[in-house]
């Protein structure tokens, strides 16, 4: 692959021809793909005074319809440039073609679609009200839009979670400037090409790329003249994020970390729930915010389920993103793999008995530059441990034995965060009641990862505020205006 230019995406051209720019690696073999713009204090101010005026202009008198139709017409740009979208999503991440062509590009393509079809069915409430002279008044609610959105993106899922939040925030009239990952800042930049081929009109969809502190990231969630700012990613970042959005203030969206639990019961299909718990600790090489690190099963099926899940997690073949037989990518980056070795390195200090992996995989040649993990398993820690407690986001878990619901209901609970769970079980009753006891945003009963896009999505705690999905996230990116009208 030849080493591609990224340069900002401003008032639907692209900029960013200076001098300060930054090398994106490959994380499969560790190459230079990509030289990427960082935006310094100017390219932010210009992509925000261009969200701004496009609010002032064409953008801010289409009407609801109007812009679904133009919503519809990038979901379909995306799907024309499918193969574009899958090769800059694959070079930026290394997962394997298999997962996102399967996964990321339909999702960021359906995100449009889904969120065009919210915005023409939302009802608002009205009121006949009764006056003093007898006449009467009506009161009606409309919505409009908060304005300039800054959207904070993660590297795990980086066009699916862009378009998660980029789609109903131009669904609801408002004008966004989005921050990629430094990571991954392909499929943004990319997407600004299709924004711009479908009509969409100037200053609506804006890309600054950089990094957070002291950078474009800053920059961004400091401006003055943003209104609202939508992150998902670590929680302290979102923790630094709320300080700055508190000088204004400006509204603020968070989908941060978890510590997910999975319930297996020993009445539960096992074969479901082995393959079920393998991919919520492996899938995406563990970079996936829902998936899940602490797994409790009930003591008389232990045994048996920790043997399953170790084949599972040996019989995952790490390797090029286009190899069918790939099964695992790499880590998003080296120095993310440093991250996540230090805390095997502390889980056998700890004493966890390690069922399986806990290092680094013989590699070829080619690719032992990459950021290559063994996907790992520990049994035996205490509740304690910074390897049961931290959200460490590799592909591991850690299986405890419980014997009692109340037990394992505690056990999960027992976290500063709240975002995700899954349960395991056959007894319809038991799924129900467990459900409604777990402190976390959503909850599986026998599946993981499945969703309707519907429904309302976030986590509690430290795993975030507020909900996305359907006409939830209507609720970030719009404000209601009451109408009183004297009759």
């Amino acid at each position: 692959m030849s080493l591609r230019t990224l340069g900002h995406f401003i008032d639907n051209r692209f900029v960013g021809d200076g001098p300060r720019t930054f090398e994106k690696r490959s994380p499969v073999d560790g190459r230079v793909i990509a030289r990427v713009a960082e935006a310094g204090v100017e390219e932010v101010d210009a992509a925000v005074r261009a969200a701004r005026a496009a609010l002032q202009g064409e953008w801010g008198r289409l009407d609801v319809g109007k812009r679904a139709d133009l919503l519809n017409a990038v979901a379909d740009g995306i799907n024309r440039r499918f193969d574009d979208f899958l090769e800059a999503e694959v070079a930026d991440t290394g997962k394997p073609v298999s997962l996102a062509r399967h996964l990321d590009i339909p999702r960021g393509a359906a995100n449009f679609k889904a969120f065009a079809d919210t915005v023409k069915g939302v009802a608002m409430e009205a009121f006949q009200t009764a006056t003093p002279d007898g006449q009467g008044a009506l009161n009606y609610a409309i919505r409009a839009p908060k304005g300039v959105v800054a959207v904070i993106c993660p590297w795990n899922l980086p066009l699916l979670l862009t378009t998660w939040k980029v789609a109903p925030a131009l669904a609801c009239g408002n004008a966004v400037v989005v921050k990629p990952s430094e990571e991954t800042p392909s499929t943004a930049t990319l997407l600004g090409e299709v924004m711009d081929s479908v009509g969409l009109p100037k200053g609506v969809y804006n890309v600054v790329h950089g990094f957070g502190p002291g950078s474009a990231g800053e920059y961004l969630t400091r401006h003055p003249g943003v209104n609202a700012i939508t992150f998902t990613g670590e929680t302290r970042t979102g923790t630094a994020i709320m300080k700055a959005a508190a000088d204004g203030p400006r509204a603020v969206s968070f989908e941060l970390g978890g510590k997910n639990a999975g319930i297996v019961f020993a009445d539960c299909d096992m074969d479901a729930a082995v393959e079920g718990i393998a991919r919520a600790a492996f899938a995406n090489c563990g970079q996936v915010c829902l998936g899940t690190e602490r797994v409790y099963v009930e003591r008389p099926v232990f045994a048996a389920f920790v043997e399953a899940l170790k084949r599972k997690a040996e019989g995952l073949r790490p390797g090029r993103p286009e190899d069918a037989q790939t099964g695992i990518g790499p880590l998003i980056s080296r120095e993310h793999r440093d991250k996540v070795l230090s805390y095997y390195r502390k889980a056998v200090e700890e004493g966890a008995t390690i069922v399986t992996g806990g290092g680094v995989p013989d590699m070829p040649a080619e690719l032992a530059d990459g950021a290559w993990i063994a996907p790992t398993i520990w049994t035996g820690l205490p509740e304690t441990s910074a390897v049961v407690r931290e959200e460490i986001f590799g592909p591991c878990c850690h299986v405890r034995p419980f014997d009692a619901e109340d037990e394992v209901v505690r056990l999960a609970n027992d976290t500063p965060y709240g975002l995700a769970a899954t349960i395991w079980t056959r007894d319809l009753a038991r799924a129900h009641r467990v459900a409604a006891r777990m402190e976390a945003g959503i909850v599986w009963v026998n599946a993981w990862f499945l969703r309707d896009l519907r429904t309302p999505f976030g986590g509690s705690k430290a795993s975030g505020i507020g909900r996305e999905g359907g006409v939830h996230s209507l609720e970030f990116y719009t404000e209601q205006r009451n109408i009183c009208i004297k009759l």
